[in-house]
């Protein structure tokens, strides 16, 4: 079996995927957009910054802060390790959030 290209962005997925079973998921690799950044320079990650965005049930009932936290939390060990996720941006939505939004785009 040959070695990922994308071990940060594969233990992203599959996290986020088993702990709020999204029904919408996307991941974003911006990293090749942030190599020239000074903090990036002794890095030789390509996987240090990520838009993520997801839409699970799992954030029913929650604000933003709490949802962010709840996704900060799985991915605790990503952000700390050395080369690692830098950053992280994110769009958490109920499937509720999501159909608004949509509708909202096409009118």
């Amino acid at each position: 079996m040959a070695l990922s290209k994308t071990p940060m962005e594969d233990a992203m997925r599959q996290k986020i995927t088993d702990a709020l079973a999204p029904t919408s998921f996307e991941v974003f690799n911006d990293s090749h957009l942030h190599s020239h950044h000074k903090a990036m320079k002794d890095t030789t990650s390509q996987e240090t910054h990520f838009r993520v965005f997801i839409t699970s049930t799992a954030f029913e009932k929650k604000m933003q802060p709490a949802r962010h936290r709840m996704v900060y939390t799985l991915l605790k060990d990503e952000l700390a390790a050395q080369g690692g996720i830098h950053a992280l941006q994110l769009r958490t939505r109920t499937p509720e959030e999501e159909e608004k939004a949509k509708a909202k785009e096409t009118t």
